[in-house]
C-alpha cells in the first residue's frame, strides 16, 4: 500500500514538473492572477475560490485533459532504484539490439552521404529559398532527380533483425513451452491470449453496437447510429479527453472523427501552435537536409502511387519536412528504447561538445514512413493542425512500430502475439504455410509496420485507428489480432497454396475487407 502511494506521488510530481514548462501552466497562472480582481474571490478562502473559478470557467477541464494526455504516454511502472536506461527499455539484450540497429541505419545514411558527395545539411542560397517558398503549396509538381537515393531501410530489413533477436539467458535453456513456438520470433515475452484479449477489448463484443457493423445500410439508423452520434456530440460539448477516448472504442462517426481525435490527443490549435509550425516551415526554407531527399523519394514511391492518397502529395511533403526539423519530438526518446542519432560538426568528429542530433527530430525516415501521415489528410485540411495531430500520433504510437523493445505495444510483442494467435487457433494453416516456406509473419509484417495504412480501404483504416486511440494500444492492429483475423478469413484459399509467392497473391489485396466484422469474429466467435 505504501509502495503504491509512493509510486503515485512520484508520478504526480513528474507530471507537475512536465506541465510547469507548458504553455497551459502560463495560461493558468495568468488566469489565477486575473481572478483575484473578481468580487467572489475572498482572501480567507482563496484556494477554494480559485479552484471554483477554474471549474466554472473551463480551465479545470483543460488541466484534466493535459494530465490525461501525459498519463497516456507515461512509462510502465518500474523499480524506483532502476537506472534511467531501464525506463527506456528494461531488457539489456533488447537495448543492445536496438543500439546495433541504430548504428546500422546511421552507417547506411553516412555511406549514402559519402557516395553521393552530399552534406548531411546545408544552408540554401537566397534564390533557392525564394523558389521553395513560392512553390510550398505545390511541391508535388517538382520532379527532382532522386534516382541515386535509396531508402535507408525497408520493413523487410527490419524483420530480419527481429528474426535474429535472441535472449542470451535462453540460449542453452530447455524451456519446452517456448521451444514449441515455431514462428520466426524467438524471444520469450508475455503476450495476451484470446480470453485476455476478450477481457481487454470487451467493448468490441458481439452484444455492443459498433460503427463499422451497425451503421451499414441494412441496419436502421435508429437502432444504434443516431443515438451514437448524439452521444458523440455531447462528448464534444463536454470537451473531456477521457470520455472521448472511451467513446471511440465503438467507432467514431465520420462527421465527428476529426474533432474527437484532436480532443483525445489534446490538440487545440492555439495561435502559438500555428506560429511554431510557421517557424518549422522557415527552417525548411532556410536549410536543406539529406533526409529531405529521403522524404521526397518515399512519398514518390508510396503515397504518390496510392489510389487513395496521391492527391495529398503536397500535404505530405509539408508535414514530413517540418517534422524532420521539430526538436520537440526528441522528448519521446525518454520512453522509447531508441536514441536519437548524433552527427558532428565538420572536422570535430568524436568531440561531444560539437555533437548535434541528426535529423533534428532524431527520426530517420524509412520506406513507407509517409503512410503514417497520409490517412490523416482525409480528416485535417489545415496544415498546422494536420501536423500537430500526426506528431502526437507518432510520439504516442507509431514510433513503437520501428524500434526494438519489450513493450506490449512494441513491434516485437506484436509479432509474437500474431504468431502465437495463429499457431494456437489456426494450427493447421500455420504449419502448412511454415512447411511451404511461407511463414505468415513474412507476409503480414509490412501491414503492421505501416499500421495497415495503404493496405485497407481508408474508411476501414480510420475505423481501426479509432480503436487504437480508444484503447491507447497498437495491439488491436498490429497486435496482429486483425492480421490473424485476415489469415483466418482467407484460410481456405491459403491451405491450397504451395509457395510464398502464391500465399502473398492470396493476401495481396485487403482493400475489400471489413475490419470490425473480422475482429469480432476472430475475438468473440473463436472457441477457446
Amino acid at each position: 500500500m505504501l509502495q503504491e502511494e509512493s509510486d503515485l506521488s512520484l508520478i504526480i510530481a513528474q507530471i507537475v514538473q512536465k506541465l510547469k514548462g507548458s504553455n497551459l501552466y502560463a495560461q493558468l497562472e495568468r488566469q489565477a492572477w486575473a481572478s483575484l480582481q473578481r468580487p467572489e474571490i475572498k482572501l480567507e478562502s482563496l484556494k477554494e475560490d480559485i479552484k471554483e473559478f477554474f471549474k466554472i470557467s473551463g480551465w479545470e477541464k483543460k488541466l484534466q485533459n493535459a494530465v490525461y494526455s501525459e498519463l497516456s504516454v507515461f512509462p510502465l511502472p518500474s523499480h524506483p532504484a532502476a537506472p534511467p536506461e531501464h525506463l527506456k527499455e528494461p531488457l539489456v539484450y533488447m537495448r543492445k539490439a536496438q543500439g546495433s540497429w541504430e548504428k546500422r541505419i546511421l552507417k547506411s545514411l553516412n555511406s549514402m552521404c559519402t557516395e553521393l558527395s552530399i552534406p548531411l545539411a546545408r544552408k540554401r542560397p537566397v534564390g533557392e529559398q525564394k523558389e521553395l517558398l513560392n512553390k510550398w503549396n505545390e511541391m508535388g509538381t517538382d520532379e527532382p532527380d532522386l534516382s541515386l537515393f535509396r531508402p535507408v531501410y525497408a520493413p523487410k530489413d527490419f524483420l530480419e533483425v527481429l528474426i535474429n533477436l535472441r535472449n542470451p539467458n535462453y540460449e542453452n535453456g530447455d524451456s519446452l513451452s517456448f521451444r514449441t513456438h515455431l514462428g520466426l520470433i524467438q524471444v520469450p515475452l508475455k503476450v495476451k491470449d484470446i480470453p485476455e484479449l476478450k477481457e481487454f477489448f470487451v467493448e468490441l463484443g458481439l452484444t455492443t453496437g459498433q460503427l463499422g457493423i451497425d451503421d451499414s445500410t441494412q441496419v436502421p439508423p435508429e437502432l444504434f447510429e443516431n443515438e451514437h452520434v448524439r452521444i458523440g456530440q455531447k462528448v464534444l460539448a463536454e470537451q473531456d479527453s477521457a470520455a472521448a477516448q472511451q467513446y471511440v472504442r465503438q467507432g467514431s462517426p465520420t462527421a465527428l472523427r476529426a474533432e474527437l481525435w484532436a480532443l483525445i490527443l489534446n490538440i487545440s490549435s492555439q495561435p502559438e501552435d500555428i506560429l511554431y509550425y510557421e517557424q518549422l516551415k522557415t527552417n525548411v526554407i532556410q536549410h536543406d537536409l539529406l533526409v529531405d531527399s529521403l522524404i521526397y523519394k518515399d512519398v514518390k514511391l508510396t503515397a504518390s502511387n496510392d489510389d487513395y492518397y496521391f492527391v495529398f502529395e503536397d500535404y505530405l511533403y509539408q508535414v514530413l519536412l517540418c517534422f524532420s526539423r521539430d526538436t520537440s519530438v526528441l522528448g519521446h526518446f525518454a520512453y522509447s528504447s531508441a536514441s536519437p542519432p548524433k552527427s558532428y560538426i565538420r572536422g570535430k568528429l568524436g568531440l561531444e561538445e560539437y555533437a548535434v542530433f541528426y535529423p533534428p527530430n532524431g527520426v530517420i525516415p524509412f520506406h513507407g514512413f509517409s503512410m503514417y501521415v497520409a490517412p490523416l489528410c482525409f480528416l485535417y485540411h489545415e496544415p498546422s493542425k494536420l501536423y500537430q495531430i500526426f506528431r502526437e500520433m507518432y510520439v504516442r504510437f507509431f514510433f513503437r512500430l520501428h524500434s526494438i523493445s519489450s513493450h506490449p505495444s512494441g513491434i516485437v510483442s506484436l509479432c509474437l502475439l500474431f504468431e502465437t494467435l495463429l499457431q494456437t487457433y489456426l494450427p493447421q494453416l500455420f504449419y502448412h504455410l511454415r512447411e511451404i516456406g511461407a511463414q505468415p509473419l513474412r507476409i503480414s509484417f509490412k501491414w503492421m509496420v505501416r499500421a495497415f495504412s495503404g493496405y485497407l480501404a481508408t474508411d476501414q483504416l480510420l475505423l481501426l485507428w479509432d480503436r487504437i486511440l480508444g484503447y491507447n494500444t497498437l495491439e488491436i492492429l498490429a497486435g496482429k489480432i486483425l492480421a490473424a483475423a485476415v489469415f483466418a478469413f482467407r484460410a481456405v484459399n491459403l491451405m491450397e497454396v504451395t509457395s510464398l509467392a502464391a500465399a502473398e497473391a492470396v493476401l495481396a489485396d485487403l482493400s475489400t475487407l471489413k475490419v470490425m466484422p473480422l475482429l469480432q469474429i476472430f475475438l468473440f466467435a473463436t472457441v477457446t
